[in-house]
Order: structure tokens, then sequence, then C-alpha cells
């Protein structure tokens, strides 16, 4: 039997595999998000706000969000090349 911890992925609770990645962790939650994530249209923060790698392990009690990846182009209104 393998260990578990407990995380939680916009406030829901999520057991995982102790081995696991923060994205192991949201596919288990939801793997709508978790493509998105990959596919760069969303990122994983910590409960500060502070992106994290997809790769960063899990342990137990940690606080993960999902937030939307902002796209950075010409066609943004807010683009400032300087």
């Amino acid at each position: 039997m393998s260990e578990t911890v407990r995380v939680y992925i916009n406030a829901k609770p999520v057991d995982i595999d102790a081995s696991a990645t923060a994205l192991d962790a949201v596919d288990a939650w939801d793997s709508v998000q978790a493509t998105a994530i990959r596919n760069g249209e969303r990122l994983i923060t910590d409960s500060r706000g502070i992106v994290t790698a997809n790769t960063t392990p899990v342990h137990n009690g940690a606080i993960f969000r999902i937030v939307r990846a902002r796209q950075i182009s010409a066609e943004d209104s807010d683009f400032s090349s300087l």
C-alpha cells in the first residue's frame, strides 16, 4: 500500500500518492484543468499566488490554485514592448 497525502486544489481536498507532482494532483482533481495546464492555457500557483512548476512534488497540506495563463501578444491592449 502506498502512502497518500492530502493536498488542496482550489479549496477542494485531493488525496494523492505521496510521490505525485502538482500536475498529477490536478489531473486527479480535474483532468480538463490538467489538459489546459499542459496546453499552456492555465497555470498552477501556490497559496500565495506564485507560479509553481508542474513537476513540483506534493506534500501533505499543500495548497494549489489553478489560474488562467495570460497570453502576451501585440493584440493585447495592455501589451508594452518596453
